[in-house]
């Protein structure tokens, strides 16, 4: 139980809230429509006008927050403001796009409630001008409003008026239609399949929020939705005048003919301060992508890996912390995030690019890896750089002990970690509490152990000069060989080192036992805070985070942290 309040009790907590902020809302907004300023309202739509409010209340609230998670300079100002008090708070933020996509499923739901309601409505509506007999109130409701300057209740002011015409020439039906399109088109393009391998797609099609959210401000101001007004109810009190509606207008009936008035549009007031700060969020990532970036060294590793080695006057970073990269002669829309590899030590910043798609391609080529020849320094392409931002990596000197599980070149952020660990040793540095690194590298084939073989060699061989070959402890899994496969290796591993890797510890074949490996950490580390660390696949993720919660009554707490990228 502790180790599952540790790792989601807060996590949890936020998701109750934001649950019962949306009920009390659905609840309140239901109910509010209930009331007599709306009676005459229901006579024609009966509970449907309640089942359409309701969402758009709730739409107004999720609308308020989907932008606020992407705001990544915000996030990374209250990363570093909380971070010195609560390790659990600042956690919860690298959460941030799980949140984003709750919120965006919260607002598909309530969209698709709210059309369904309103297409009932329209087909009411509709049924009201058709059953056209003075002897019904639908209809004689229908009717007001036909002199001049008169108010309306029934938007649909005819027999005659088709719905699909009303929808395609008001305001409500234009932006309605254009916000649905909008919201289909990116939650579409946002699935994994696209996003992994078609990624301009998901890029471009996410754009269309700001269709999304022009649409969304306007969408009330045609005001189709009407009740009536405060002062028409006290000369048309609906209790007693709805049954005596033959006589409204004439003076010994007491019932005037009732006034109807839309709500003023107020879906503005709960939008306007998440568009302003991701404005401000845009300006400020404009500013810094027209900041000089100077590319150092291009080093083209085994298995199609590009590293790039930049400068950037007053950059700073923490280990594991990402940046988003535009290459202008690439494509001056498309900006892609890539995790740092360097250490903040180092007097560069580099990141490993994995070339498998089109972008990447472009970019290899256009940094001369597909010419035998080394590009020169002049030839290379302009850059742009958007960041640092936070990950959950920064905490990863804070615990005693630290698992860090990799998966192919999701090694990355741990390469900036493994080097920053070395030179704070070198320095002595004070901050640092860990006392031991558990290292796990999971990779289907050889080839991927190319680019990272040379560091692990390199901190192997210096480690152990300084005699602390026992603070680094890792295990590199070859996942889709089997020992059977690995058999013609096995003369060599009379030899020192590591045939595969060259590194003095073995490489296994197939894949970990969590269970064997986070029972033998928690016997070794009683009374420990366990940091696990991933970068991997969502598999991979849910089967640590299972692991972390079923080692909860060992006496080691494990807490789990995933990278978003």
């Amino acid at each position: 139980m502790g180790n599952l309040v540790a790792n989601d009790g807060l996590s949890g907590f936020v998701i109750l809230v934001w649950l019962g902020i949306n009920g009390f809302l659905f609840v309140h907004f239901y109910m509010a429509f209930l009331v007599d300023r709306w009676f005459y309202t229901r006579v024609l739509l009966g509970h449907a006008l309640s089942w359409a409010r309701a969402p758009a209340a709730c739409l107004n609230f999720n609308c308020l927050l989907i932008l606020l998670p992407v705001c990544r300079n915000l996030l990374s100002l209250l990363r570093g403001s909380i971070q010195c008090c609560s390790r659990t708070a600042a956690r919860q933020l690298d959460r941030n796009l799980t949140f984003h996509k709750l919120v965006a499923y919260m607002i598909a739901f309530h969209t698709a409630v709210h059309i369904i309601a309103h297409l009932f409505n329209f087909e009411f509506f509709m049924d009201a001008q058709l059953n056209r007999s003075v002897d019904l109130l639908p209809f004689v409701l229908s009717e007001i409003g036909n002199e001049d300057n008169a108010s309306f209740l029934n938007p649909i002011r005819s027999n005659e008026t088709s719905p699909t015409i009303v929808m395609f020439t008001t305001i409500a039906g234009l932006t309605g239609v254009a916000i649905t399109l909008a919201l289909i088109l990116i939650i579409t393009s946002s699935m994994e399949v696209i996003r992994r391998s078609y990624f301009e797609v998901f890029w471009f099609t996410h754009h269309l929020f700001i269709i999304f959210f022009i649409g969304l401000v306007f969408h009330g101001y045609g005001r189709i939705v009407r009740g009536q007004t405060p002062l028409s109810l006290q000369s048309n009190d609906p209790k007693a005048c709805a049954d005596h509606f033959r006589d409204w207008g004439k003076n010994e009936s007491g019932c005037a003919v009732p006034v109807f008035a839309g709500n003023p549009p107020g879906t503005w007031q709960w939008v306007v301060g998440p568009m302003i700060l991701y404005v401000c969020e845009r300006l400020v990532r404009i500013y810094r992508s027209h900041q000089k970036v100077v590319i150092t060294k291009v080093v083209m590793h085994p298995s199609k890996t590009l590293e790039l080695q930049m400068k950037k006057k007053g950059f700073s970073m923490e280990v594991g912390q990402y940046v988003f990269i535009q290459c202008p002669s690439v494509s001056r829309l498309e900006w892609h995030p890539f995790t740092l590899t360097s250490a903040p030590e180092e007097d560069y910043f580099s990141a490993h690019i994995r070339i498998v798609g089109d972008w990447t391609q472009a970019l290899y080529e256009a940094c001369g890896g597909d010419k035998p020849e080394q590009q020169e320094a002049w030839k290379l392409p302009k850059m742009a750089i958007d960041g640092p931002f936070g990950t959950a990596s920064e905490d990863v000197f804070r615990y005693d002990v630290v698992m860090l599980v990799g998966a192919g070149i999701g090694v990355t952020p741990f390469a900036s970690i493994l080097k920053s660990v070395w030179y704070k040793h070198i320095q002595n540095n004070q901050d640092v509490f860990t006392k031991k690194i558990y290292f796990y590298w999971l990779c289907p084939e050889t080839q991927a152990f190319e680019w990272f073989a040379d560091l692990l060699q390199s901190l192997e061989r210096q480690m152990a000069d300084k005699d602390m070959a026992d603070f680094l402890s890792y295990n590199i899994y070859l996942t889709r060989w089997k020992e059977t496969e690995a058999a013609h290796f096995r003369v060599h591993h009379e030899a020192e080192n590591d045939p595969i890797t060259g590194l003095k510890q073995k490489t296994l074949y197939g894949k970990p036992n969590w269970d064997n490996e986070f029972t033998n950490i928690a016997a070794k580390h009683p009374k420990s805070k366990v940091g696990v660390f991933l970068c991997g696949p969502p598999q991979l993720g849910k089967s640590l985070e299972k692991q972390c919660l079923s080692h909860s009554e060992a006496e080691v707490k494990f807490i789990f942290n995933k990278e978003n990228f």
